[in-house]
């Protein structure tokens, strides 16, 4: 008989107008690593809270088995005095608190009197990061430290609750390569310790590299939970799990029908917007012509996002020299309404903060940066808006009942649908996108590669900024390689290669000029 740690048979939760989960199994067994894959909306954080107690016995439909007993909690305080500890994908540190203190915030450790033990919470703190790899200070401020360094927070944390099974949802959606891989190596020894995990994640080259078994969710059923030791076990198997049919192709085909220069950039050079002196984009030229897509390739800190916030109305930094022309002709883009004026929009990496407002609702989101297309002598066109942003609803196949629908409330794939939405409504030359398909799944993906692939065959210009080099050279025309804030490189995709591409990215900083 197959030792499981976990069962959890018959799951339906269903909220207002939406059956999120519909008779869900899922079997775990006791020292793997189980991966859990669908696309947004499949279900699979819904299933994860109400394993974890966030949404309480009751609320749902079916039964849990942990360690062989039935569990019915009402919390995460009961789940985790069982050993099950989660990780969102939103991790839930306060930024000016120590390291230690968020490690034992709600389960301090305390001595004589009831107050703190400063001596032992800094302690353990300093033991629990040498398991995990973290060489700073238990008293550095989680704000001081990077998303990588701050999962390895967050397993710590969990590792001080004598954790069971580890729950990750997402964990390397926002770290890069190098992080990624140490978080990965931490989780299997981990395992090899006895910790049995739960990793959510799109990231289907990671699941192939750690997973033991995988099960797959599709419109809030359980589809198939598959050996990853079987040779059949392949990423396009899971991908076509997820999405109920085959991607024959990862990236939609396009025939490139380029025309004029939109956009060019002529020596821009910025410093930090806090930091006197510090150059942080030096000398940067760049061109996007009608019809084409380009790539922006750079390793984590290299300044992808800095150049397009700066260019963007001078958002980011302080802007010391450099040109813009939109069709030949120079424009000075001083403000962010300047630039939406010239014909520019940015689609930010971080959509949850910078990119939406998450309690309001689709229709508000979506006009945003456009009133002005549907007022009238200062006052709002209401039907008007209902009509425009139900249109791009549509078209943008966004997955939500109505333009009146929360945005909070819809799965990653189906906001960054919005935030295109809304950036499409100011009716741009020259979109940025920065990491647009950050923490969404394949199928979401195709989507969006299909409205990009859209977008220029109107004549329109797209500069997407990724960290995955396989999407920058299955959707651009030409990329552009950065470097300690400097272009380093341009090639045409058809000559690029990852390997080129990762030469001109770790170019040393003396020859990247």
């Amino acid at each position: 008989m197959t030792d499981n740690i976990l069962q959890m048979q018959g799951i339906t939760k269903t909220f207002p107008g939406v059956k999120a989960l519909q008779d869900v199994n899922l079997e775990v067994r006791r020292g793997e690593i189980h991966a859990i894959c669908g696309e947004n909306g499949a279900g699979k954080s819904t299933l994860m809270k109400v394993l974890s107690g966030v949404y309480p016995h009751g609320s749902y439909d079916g039964t849990i088995l942990f360690d062989g007993e039935e569990v019915t909690f009402s919390s995460i305080n009961d789940s985790e005095a069982k050993g099950i500890v989660i990780i969102h994908q939103e991790l839930a540190l306060i930024p000016h608190l120590s390291i230690a203190e968020n490690m034992f915030l709600g389960n301090e450790r305390r001595g004589r009197l009831g107050l703190i033990d400063w001596h032992q919470t800094n302690s353990e703190a300093a033991e629990l990061m040498r398991r995990v790899g973290l060489e700073e200070l238990p008293v550095t401020r989680i704000g001081h430290v990077g998303v990588g360094k701050q999962q390895l927070v967050e397993i710590a944390k969990a590792l001080s609750k004598d954790v069971k099974l580890l729950i990750l949802d997402e964990p390397t959606a926002a770290l890069n390569d190098t992080d990624s891989q140490h978080l990965l190596g931490l989780l299997r020894q981990l395992n090899a310790q006895g910790v049995t995990c739960i990793m959510i994640s799109h990231k289907l080259n990671e699941i192939a590299d750690i997973a033991d078994r995988t099960t797959i969710l599709r419109d809030g059923r359980t589809i198939e939970t598959i050996d990853m030791s079987d040779p059949a076990s392949t990423q396009d198997r899971i991908i076509r799990g997820m999405v109920g049919r085959d991607l024959e192709h990862r990236y939609p085909e396009r025939e490139p029908k380029i025309g004029e220069e939109l956009f060019r950039v002529e020596g821009w050079t910025v410093d930090h917007p806090t930091q006197a002196g510090r150059r942080v984009i030096e000398g940067a030229s760049l061109t996007v012509r009608a019809g084409e897509v380009v790539g922006l390739a750079g390793l984590m800190g290299a300044g992808r996002t800095e150049l397009a916030m700066s260019l963007f109305g001078r958002s980011w930094g302080r802007y010391v020299e450099g040109t813009t022309y939109v069709h030949g002709k120079e424009v000075r883009m001083r403000s962010v309404d300047g630039a939406i004026a010239a014909g520019l929009a940015y689609a930010t990496e971080d959509r949850k903060r910078y990119g939406l407002n998450l309690i309001a609702d689709v229709r508000h989101n979506t006009s945003a940066a456009a009133l002005d297309k549907i007022s009238s002598h200062g006052w709002i066109n209401g039907l008007e808006e209902l009509k425009v942003t139900n249109e791009y609803r549509k078209s943008l196949n966004t997955k939500a009942p109505t333009v009146l629908s929360v945005v909070g409330k819809l799965s990653g794939g189906n906001q960054q649908k919005v935030v295109l939405s809304k950036w499409l409504m100011t009716e741009p030359e020259v979109l940025i996108l920065d990491e647009p398909t950050r923490g969404i799944d394949v199928g979401a993906k195709y989507e969006i590669y299909t409205i990009v692939n859209r977008m220029v065959a109107e004549g329109k210009g797209v500069l997407v900024i990724s960290s995955e080099l396989p999407e920058l050279l299955g959707i651009c025309d030409r990329i552009y390689t950065l470097a300690f804030g400097r272009i380093t490189g341009e090639l045409p995709t058809a000559e690029a290669t990852q390997e080129r591409l990762m030469a001109l990215m770790t170019m040393e900083k003396e020859n990247a000029r």
